[in-house]
């Protein structure tokens, strides 16, 4: 069932409107004692990976429809003009939009969307967030939560199918997001980092479905069979992470594949002068560890990001 959640109009007699498919049960309980789960994309408009788990995650629900228990909500576009123009933010106002929450319903045209955004989800048993990186850098498939709401959030990422769960400090700009602003009157939101920007990794997009589909067994919203799930690496500690920052700007070439595990001092890639046709740098693990960040985009400038490391003692690999 298509519902618009917000709608304003725009110049040249034209509409925005936000959008969501609310999937019910055939039959069973009341709507409002069925558990809900909410799949939220496209907060950022050049973040595409969600786009494909909104799609797989309702055909595989179409394939057998019989076995929903509960109530399903897919919010493909929150950013709608974003997505048609390849934007981050919201075309011609230059603004983030996960940076305008929780909104005000009163204010401009901007805050009003993020007002209306919120209440709409708010009340969902549980809300996944999904993002990708930019177009610079690609991620593991990964869960980001502030370490305030951890104690609620952690037990259920879990069962999300994750490589990593990133518990991470507190911090004011968070503040304004859609994740803090849901998580802080209650409604449990869990935020996804995978693949990257512009593009759809499906490798990414079934590993995140499969577990989409294990928690809502777990939340008794899928009666059907569901895959078994990954056990997640969980960092707690800011000095679990280790940053890779080029040291001289060029062309940034990596050697190892994204994921890979890699022993201290071991080549990750090398910055290189294509006029020239010399080695600038080269870039080395500077621990033993997963690389679960790698640059994407080779055109790098000193100090801009080429990775982060998890450190072994974390991962728990052999």
């Amino acid at each position: 069932m298509i519902e618009t959640i917000a709608a304003v109009s725009l110049p040249v007699d034209e509409k925005l409107e936000i959008r969501k498919n609310r999937i019910l049960p055939e039959a069973g309980t009341a709507q409002e004692k069925r558990k809900r789960i909410s799949i939220v994309t496209g907060i950022h408009g050049d973040e595409l990976e969600g786009q494909y788990v909104c799609f797989e995650l309702q055909r595989r629900l179409a394939e057998e429809k019989e076995k929903l228990a509960g109530i399903v909500d897919i919010y493909p576009a929150m950013n709608p003009l974003g997505i048609d123009s390849i934007s981050r933010g919201i075309p011609a106002f230059d603004l983030d939009l996960n940076r305008l929450f929780p909104g005000n319903i009163d204010g401009n045209m901007t805050e009003y969307l993020a007002a209306e955004i919120i209440e709409d989800v708010k009340g969902s048993d549980c809300v996944i967030d999904l993002h990708a990186s930019n177009i610079y850098l690609t991620e593991i498939p990964q869960i980001r939560i502030n370490e305030r709401h951890q104690e609620q959030l952690v037990p259920m990422a879990e069962k999300l199918n994750m490589d990593l769960i990133w518990v991470h400090g507190a911090s004011t700009v968070l503040e304004s997001t859609f994740a803090y602003s849901l998580n802080s009157v209650g409604t449990p939101v869990l935020v996804v980092e995978m693949g990257v920007g512009m593009r759809i990794t499906r490798e990414y997009g079934d590993q995140m479905t499969d577990g989409i589909m294990y928690l809502m067994k777990a939340m008794g919203i899928w009666e059907g069979e569901v895959k078994p799930v990954k056990k997640p690496v969980i960092s707690r500690n800011p000095a679990d992470v280790c940053y890779l920052n080029a040291g001289v700007g060029g062309l940034f070439i990596p050697l190892v594949k994204h994921g890979a595990r890699l022993k201290k001092n071991e080549r990750i890639g090398r910055i290189v002068d294509p006029l020239r046709g010399k080695v600038l740098d080269e870039v080395l693990a500077p621990t033993e560890g997963m690389l679960f960040t790698l640059r994407d985009y080779p055109i790098v400038d000193e100090g801009s990001l080429m990775g982060r490391m998890l450190k072994k003692e974390v991962c728990g690999y052999a």
